[in-house]
């Protein structure tokens, strides 16, 4: 019996088999055409011996091809690993050498920095999307010459589906263990609370590799059999065009896209008028794109949530976003959240304490990392988030900090410990501090505050200069402060929430 997602696409294909399941560019498949090629992604894996319990990482932009080799992995009892394409060399390796993966699909644009870690790791087989290179056979030929028959395999839903990588307040990524439950019921708490329906036309100007455009946004809309317009990136103009041309009902981003297409000067010509379903995450909607969406008749559902709750824990009801702005919202359907003081206890309303979650959308636990996954959780099963927040008289959650000093820059997420062990590495460094400083454009950037030894001299572009090809560009410093000291408590620590209010008041 097969309980997990890789049956989701036959069921499909029985139900709706001529109906739109993905627009790519020109390209239409239906879901009879996206089935067929997932098994025929599963044959071609397990002719090259990956079987359940084996890790398959994909490297690539959106396209059909990622959901293909999704969909066909999950069918093995494989476990699917996307990967960041906006990463660096090593931390590409990283992914690909912690995850065990044994086959690697992915775009040939990214051959070479995926190269270390397949040299490094267990990878056995190096396969390309579309026609392929001399080295590495191409997954379009693969698909069209294989059969579409492998062995069956028993799948429950408690089994591990996929392993997406969250960077760790140490620094070094970690990978979370997503079951095929977890991606399940993250799918039914969208088709609840988002109203997903079949007639739905989602657009994904997302990346598919972050696991709210996969948990969120791509899943719940194959499970209810509507359509997915894909972009393999994200441009403003272009994603406006895709709205008014296929008559877009759906689409996800973060405030940064939503912005940035409210500034695009087609934005007041083309017709929005189908659109009914706008959610953001990442962070909260500035009041000024809530307006200019409210003047086009238009409402965001907003939320939080994290990796390790695939990713939703709560959302924010459109009919409640101006009377409840700055809340999270409510828990999701199938999903519970508490908010606790430091022993443990549940806290009253309108109390600041840790964020906990519970519910079948809450991860496994991180790989090969058992030390880690007890300790993210409570005796009594909670997951604790390691961010602050209250519960308001009505249940709503509002965040009040974050204990990791996480920065979310255009919907990506930064952890300051990887940049800042790379910068202390620095000559003449004698100190460092990284924070999130808010701007118009991105929400917040990171600015690296230092102190220097004496007589040295550092400057931001020498150390985005020491920093480039070590981590994705999205972390790179956007300013380096110089100051005499940094401010820090008494047992040592660094006081970030000064620095961050120092460098927001200016």
């Amino acid at each position: 019996m097969h309980k997990g997602i890789g049956f989701w696409l036959a069921k499909r294909r029985l139900r709706d088999p001529e109906k739109r399941a993905v627009i790519f560019g020109d390209e239409v498949l239906t879901y009879r055409q996206l089935a067929d090629a997932a098994d025929r992604v599963a044959a071609v894996l397990a002719a090259r011996g990956i079987g359940s319990g084996d890790a398959v990482a994909y490297i690539g932009e959106n396209s059909p091809q990622f959901l293909q080799v999704m969909f066909g992995t999950a069918q093995l009892g494989a476990v699917f690993v996307p990967v960041n394409t906006r990463l660096a060399p090593p931390e590409m390796r990283h992914v690909l050498v912690d995850s065990q993966a044994k086959a690697l699909v992915l775009d040939a644009e990214f051959l070479d920095r995926a190269m270390p870690g397949v040299e490094a790791g267990r990878i056995a087989h190096v396969i390309v999307t579309g026609a392929g290179l001399p080295e590495h056979p191409g997954l379009a030929r693969l698909i069209a010459e294989a059969s579409s028959g492998h062995t069956p395999v028993d799948v429950e839903l408690d089994h591990p589906a996929a392993i997406i990588y969250t960077s760790g307040t140490t620094g070094r990524p970690k990978g979370a263990v997503l079951s095929h439950g977890n991606l399940t019921w993250v799918a039914l708490n969208c088709i609840v609370d988002y109203d997903v329906v079949s007639s739905d036309v989602s657009l994904m100007i997302s990346p598919l590799f972050h696991v709210a455009s996969l948990g969120m946004g791509a899943l719940p809309v194959v499970l209810k059999g509507a359509t997915l317009v894909l972009e393999k990136g994200f441009e403003p103009g272009r994603a406006l065009a895709q709205i008014q041309r296929h008559g877009v009902t759906m689409l996800s981003g973060v405030p940064t896209t939503y912005q940035m297409m409210a500034d695009h000067p087609d934005w007041a010509s083309t017709d929005l008028s189908t659109l009914r379903k706008l959610t953001c995450g990442g962070s909260a909607v500035p009041t000024r794109i809530l307006n200019a969406y409210e003047e086009r008749g238009l409402s965001f559902s907003q939320g939080y949530g994290m990796t390790e709750t695939s990713p939703g824990a709560t959302s924010l009801s459109p009919t409640m976003t101006r009377e409840k702005q700055g809340s999270v919202g409510l828990p999701h359907f199938f999903t519970d959240v508490r908010v606790t003081d430091e022993h443990g206890q549940p806290v009253p309303p309108g109390t600041v304490g840790e964020i906990e979650v519970a519910g079948p959308n809450v991860f496994l636990g991180y790989h090969g990392l058992p030390e880690a996954t007890a300790a993210a959780f409570t005796e009594d099963g909670w997951f604790r988030s390691g961010d602050l927040g209250y519960l308001d008289d009505d249940g709503y959650l509002y965040i009040a900090d974050r204990l990791k000093d996480m920065i979310i820059s255009g919907g990506e997420n930064i952890y300051p410990a990887e940049v800042e062990n790379l910068i202390s590495d620095i000559e003449g460094i004698s100190g460092v501090a990284v924070v999130g400083v808010p701007d118009d454009r991105w929400g917040e950037v990171p600015w690296a505050v230092v102190t220097l030894k004496e007589g040295a001299e550092v400057d931001t572009e020498l150390v985005r200069s020491r920093l480039d090809g070590l981590v994705a560009r999205y972390k790179l410093p956007k300013n380096v402060v110089v100051v005499e000291d940094l401010p820090r408590t008494a047992s040592g620590k660094i006081r970030k929430a000064d620095l961050r209010a120092r460098f927001t008041d200016g």
